[in-house]
């Protein structure tokens, strides 16, 4: 039973949302994570966060169950809005009235169409009062991926990369394990086991023949990644860690330009083959179809990117890049070496794409530093 005193604000109690929601978002998908405090005379009465899938419970309900008849007069800081709605759990606008709770502070407005203000109207027609917008930078962060994926309809494309100091992810010659150290390879693992999605292009993956699965980390309870291939023209052998259904799902997004042979050799080694026109260079395929259709046909709301510089380059030039996390090693390359974006670039400085740093963290002798793009306000 929670009975902590705690500071009032609410900014901070709200963060204490949100760290209740980063700890259980492993387990939540497709649901998005959300974190739930009570709060009643300066006192915490309940924290809660999304129960697993699909039963739950909602974070909402989880809090209320924790503060029993203390949630009557409370106030409810949750991560997003409460769903007003009848699905695999019933509404957390019914349970927050029923409770009795006398106000709500919301982070940020959920927009998935089936909520999208529909709760917060509820609520004040209950004569509950309302607050939104209270700790949205920090949710906005946390909950990125959801958000996205509910706005666009798109998939959240993080880029992973190792590099050296100088901005190489290979030597001249191409050799390329290992730039990092252990310690920035098992986080590289651990990233791949909170994505539901991995992506290679056809260079890696006949270069490297990758598994693409996380290892020696937790899984979430969709398990392994999808592992999901660009193959435009069906130029990547039906062999190999990729065509093994036993280690995890593959998806190969495809054009009208792959031999019906090769399309026959990844359906009967049990992957998805999906067909999509052809990227901007003329080349790949379309990004945008395929990050459509992760988000819907998959429900993946982050797929991580581990292409070559060719792959992050077409990501970047089409705007399709939400993060860019890097693992730095001390270790320089040359020029010789083979860039992080392969791209041709602005001719000049002004045009140049511009980032943000959003993390910075040590791993052992290297550094992980991830960064979001700043794009002009639409």
């Amino acid at each position: 039973m929670t009975t902590t005193t705690t500071t009032t604000t609410d900014d901070e109690l709200m963060a204490a949302a949100i760290d209740a929601a980063v700890v259980a978002r492993a387990a939540a998908p497709p649901w998005p994570s959300v974190g739930c405090v009570l709060t009643r005379d300066g006192v915490i009465v309940g924290r809660g966060a999304t129960g697993g899938f699909p039963v739950g419970p909602h974070a909402e309900v989880a809090a209320l169950a924790e503060a029993g008849d203390r949630a009557r007069g409370a106030t409810a800081y949750t991560t997003l809005e409460p769903c007003d709605h009848d699905g695999n759990t019933p509404p957390c606008t019914r349970a927050l009235i029923d409770a009795g709770v006398a106000r709500v502070v919301v982070g940020v407005v959920d927009p998935d169409a089936k909520v999208a203000g529909r709760g917060l109207d509820r609520l004040r027609a209950a004569g509950i009062e309302v607050s939104v917008g209270v700790g949205a930078d920090g949710v906005e962060h946390y909950l990125a991926p959801y958000l996205h994926h509910r706005r666009t309809g798109r998939a959240f494309a993080y880029l992973k990369t190792a590099m050296s100091l100088d901005g190489r992810t290979a030597a001249a010659d191409g050799t390329s394990q290992w730039i990092t150290s252990p310690e920035a390879r098992a986080d590289a693992h651990r990233l791949r086991a909170e994505s539901h999605a991995v992506l290679v292009g056809p260079h890696t993956a006949v270069a490297d023949a990758p598994s693409l699965t996380a290892r020696d980390v937790p899984l979430g309870p969709w398990g392994q990644p999808i592992r999901v291939l660009l193959d435009g023209k069906g130029r990547v052998p039906v062999a190999g860690p990729l065509a093994d259904a036993a280690l995890a799902p593959t998806v190969v997004y495809a054009t009208a330009a792959m031999p019906a042979a090769t399309v026959a050799a990844w359906s009967e080694a049990g992957a998805t083959v999906t067909v999509v026109g052809g990227g901007d260079d003329g080349r790949g395929v379309d990004l945008d179809a395929v990050l459509v259709d992760l988000a819907a046909t998959h429900r993946v709301f982050q797929v991580l990117v581990e292409g070559g510089g060719r792959l992050h380059g077409a990501f970047v030039a089409e705007g399709r890049a939400d993060r860019l996390v890097t693992y730095v090693a001390p270790v320089v390359l040359g020029e010789r070496g083979r860039a992080v974006v392969a791209t041709p670039g602005p001719e000049t400085l002004a045009d140049a794409t511009r980032w943000r740093v959003v993390d910075v963290a040590p791993l052992g002798p290297d550094v992980r530093i991830t960064y979001a793009p700043i794009r002009a306000a639409a």
